[in-house]
C-alpha cells in the first residue's frame, strides 16, 4: 500500500467511525454541535449526516467508488463549514475558540478537497487551506493554556512546556505549508503530532470513560482530523524544495 493509499484508508476509517458513533448516539459529532436544538428535525439531520459520512468513508475504501465518494464528501463538509462554523465566527471574530472550532473542520475539508480535486491547482488550494487551519489550532494552545496543559499525559513532565511546544509546532507547520518551506515535512510532522494526540490523550480518556458519548466523539474527531492531515501531507510532492510549494 502506498503512502497516499494508506492516508486515504486512514481518513476513510475516521469518517466511518464518526458515522458509526453518530448513528449510535443519534447526535452530531461535537465538531459541528452548533446545530441548535430548536432546528426542526434536528435528530433526523444528525442521523442523515452520520449515514452520509459512513457511506462516504466506505466508498473511499473501494477504488470504483472512491472518486464519487470524495465528490460528495467535499461539498458536504463545505456546507457544514458555511452553515455551522461561519455564523459563530462572524459574530465573534476576535474570540479564538471560534477560529479553533472552524479550523478543526477545515482540516477535514482540506483532506476531502485533496481527494476530490481534478487538478494540481485544486490540490494546492486545499494544501493552503490546511496550512491556514493549523495556525489557529496552534494559537489555541497559548490562549487556552489552562485547558490544554491538563490534557498532556500525567506521566510526562512539564505539562505547560509541552502545551507551548506543540502549539508553536502547529503554527510553524502551518507557515511551512503556506509558504512552501519544507511543506511535505511540515505537514507530515503535523499529522504525526495529531496522531500522537489521538493515541496519548483520547484513547486513555476513552478507556477511563468507555460509556461516555463525549469521549467517543473526541476520539473519533481526533482520529478523522489526524487522518485528514495525513491525506494532505501525502498530496505534497516529495521533491518539493523550500519556496516551491
Amino acid at each position: 500500500m502506498s503512502y497516499k493509499q494508506g492516508a486515504q484508508t486512514a481518513f476513510a476509517t475516521g469518517l466511518i467511525s464518526l458515522g458509526v458513533v453518530g448513528l449510535i448516539y443519534g447526535d452530531f459529532a461535537e465538531i459541528w454541535q452548533f446545530v441548535p436544538a430548536s432546528v426542526p428535525g434536528r435528530q433526523a439531520l444528525a442521523y442523515a449526516s452520520a449515514a452520509l459520512m459512513l457511506l462516504c468513508g466506505l466508498g473511499l475504501l473501494v477504488q470504483r467508488t472512491e472518486s464519487l465518494s470524495a465528490r460528495v464528501l467535499f461539498p458536504f463538509i463545505a456546507l457544514l463549514v458555511l452553515a455551522l462554523k461561519l455564523p459563530p465566527f462572524y459574530k465573534h471574530p476576535l474570540v479564538e475558540v471560534a477560529w479553533q472550532a472552524m479550523s478543526e473542520i477545515l482540516v477535514l475539508l482540506a483532506a476531502a478537497w485533496v481527494l476530490a480535486a481534478a487538478s494540481q491547482s485544486g490540490v494546492r488550494l486545499a494544501q493552503l487551506l490546511f496550512g491556514f487551519a493549523l495556525i489557529p489550532l496552534g494559537l489555541a494552545h497559548f490562549v487556552y493554556l489552562k485547558l490544554t496543559a491538563p490534557l498532556v499525559p500525567a506521566w510526562l513532565p512539564y505539562h505547560t512546556g509541552w502545551a507551548y511546544l506543540t502549539g508553536a509546532a502547529q503554527i510553524a507547520a502551518g507557515l511551512g505549508v503556506l509558504f512552501g518551506i519544507y511543506a511535505g515535512l511540515a505537514a507530515a510532522l503535523e499529522a504525526a503530532m495529531l496522531t500522537a494526540f489521538t493515541v496519548l490523550v483520547w484513547i486513555p480518556e476513552l478507556i477511563a470513560k468507555p460509556s461516555s458519548q463525549g469521549a467517543w466523539s473526541e476520539l473519533t474527531i481526533s482520529w478523522a482530523v489526524s487522518a485528514g492531515a495525513w491525506v494532505v501531507a501525502a498530496s505534497i510532492e516529495k521533491n518539493a524544495h523550500p519556496g516551491s510549494g
